[in-house]
């Protein structure tokens, strides 16, 4: 009997490519399930020559064999959520009894959307980068008790529900100069809310806890990054929930005895998008040069990411916080024909080197680079020395192989690698 949930979630500033894992491994659970973030998030999978964003399902739906669960830790747009679901009807996917939302996953109405875009506004060149997809505002009605969750929509009282938080957002919209219309969407979101019905609700804390006792094997899918963590990310440029493995427990009703493997994605050098640090960040060529190789634009967005080389004590903080087990590096070819590559081994903060990520990770943390050898090509089925000795660097700087290498978007473009890391001193 299978006992354990796996987890897989980013190990950066998000973006690192977990769609495409999930997909890749998805063959061997039979049921995925997403535990945090909302339409804020952007996975995104190629194959057989044709490109899936998905902001909100779970990324398991492309194979017919397993169950897509939207755990209570999600914030759902019902509008953006009905209209993935007719994106993967239309493209052939069918998700009959594949697909369930958890009822304690709580609900982005118009209004939060339209807190978000003007508290966002109002902050000027204080602004942390919202998505303005309402995800803020909606999390902090949840905190606040206040939100209107899916299993809401199966109650008497529902309308009234919605109406009296409505009213609630009303009076905090009249503090602010600048507000959108959101009366105008409203009729989509209730619209979309009818049709949301269609597709079954569960308990997902039962529902998996009879997975378990069933020996299905299951996979906790996260969004967004740990270095974006409510907690344990560079706040206050993060987002509104635990993207560490601690919110797989929270997000989905698992007990903390149940984690397994815990897969850590990461890019072979970093990005993030909007306000925040980010130490490697290259303003020069070489980072317009990763940006454009690498297509590093927001797939939810469409703004440019920053881009930077590889920081590995940001990347050894979120193996420690998190507990991975293992390690998925992506984007390996972005890097592909370079002479030489960069990677932060540590910082030099006022005088003194760390190999730890300082609470304050400003101006003052200055990154310390070590330099090794580029690499060639990566279009065949094995991994060049060069490329070798890059990952032989970050697995000892870390402790946990790097069992996955992708080299190109395709899900055919991936090298799965069978060793065992030195353990890190």
């Amino acid at each position: 009997m299978n006992t354990r949930v796996d987890v897989l979630l980013g190990a950066q500033w998000g973006d690192e490519g977990k769609g495409k894992v999930v997909d890749v491994v998805a063959p061997h659970y039979q049921v995925v399930a997403r535990f945090q973030g909302g339409p804020n998030a952007g996975h995104t999978l190629i194959f057989e020559g044709r490109k899936h964003v998905l902001h909100t399902i779970p990324s398991g739906i492309f194979h017919p064999g397993t169950v897509n669960l939207v755990g209570n830790g999600v914030v759902i747009d019902p509008v953006i959520f009905m209209k993935e679901v007719d994106a993967l009807r239309a493209g052939g996917t069918d998700i009959t009894g594949r697909l369930l939302i958890g009822r304690r996953a709580h609900l982005i109405l118009p209004t939060h959307r339209a807190l978000d875009a003007a508290s966002e506004s109002e902050k000027g060149k204080e602004k942390i980068g919202s998505t303005l997809k309402g995800i803020g505002p909606t999390y902090m009605d949840k905190t606040g008790r206040n939100g209107f969750r899916v299993g809401d929509l199966e109650l008497a009282d529902r309308s009234e529900r919605y109406q009296t938080l409505v009213r609630k957002h009303e009076r905090l919209l009249s503090l602010y100069p600048q507000v959108p219309d959101w009366r105008a969407a409203e009729k989509e979101w209730l619209d979309a809310v009818e049709r949301l019905r269609e597709i079954p609700f569960v308990d997902s804390e039962h529902y998996l806890d009879e997975a378990l006792r069933d020996g299905r094997s299951i996979l906790a899918e996260g969004a967004q990054g740990t270095l974006l963590d409510i907690d344990f990310g560079t706040y206050p440029f993060v987002t509104s929930s635990n993207t560490i493995c601690a919110g797989a427990c929270t997000g989905l009703g698992i007990a903390p005895t149940r984690i397994g493997k815990v897969i850590g994605i990461f890019k072979a050098y970093c990005t993030r998008v909007g306000s925040g640090p980010f130490p490697t960040e290259l303003t020069d060529e070489m980072g317009e040069r990763i940006r454009q190789a690498g297509r590093e634009f927001g797939s939810t967005t469409g703004r440019p990411r920053r881009c930077g080389w590889l920081d590995l004590p940001a990347l050894r903080y979120a193996v420690m916080v998190n507990g991975i087990t293992e390690l998925a590096m992506m984007k390996a070819d972005v890097l592909s024909g370079l002479d030489n590559v960069r990677v932060c081994t540590h910082y030099r903060i006022n005088g003194q080197e760390s190999t730890q990520l300082p609470y304050d990770l400003g101006p003052a943390a200055q990154p310390v680079y070590r330099e090794l050898p580029g690499w060639g090509d990566l279009s065949g089925a094995t991994i060049p020395p060069a490329l070798e000795r890059y990952i032989a660097l970050i697995e000892e700087a870390v402790g946990v192989p790097v069992r996955i290498v992708s080299t190109g978007p395709d899900r055919a473009e991936t090298i799965l690698r069978n060793v065992t890391a030195p353990a890190r001193a």
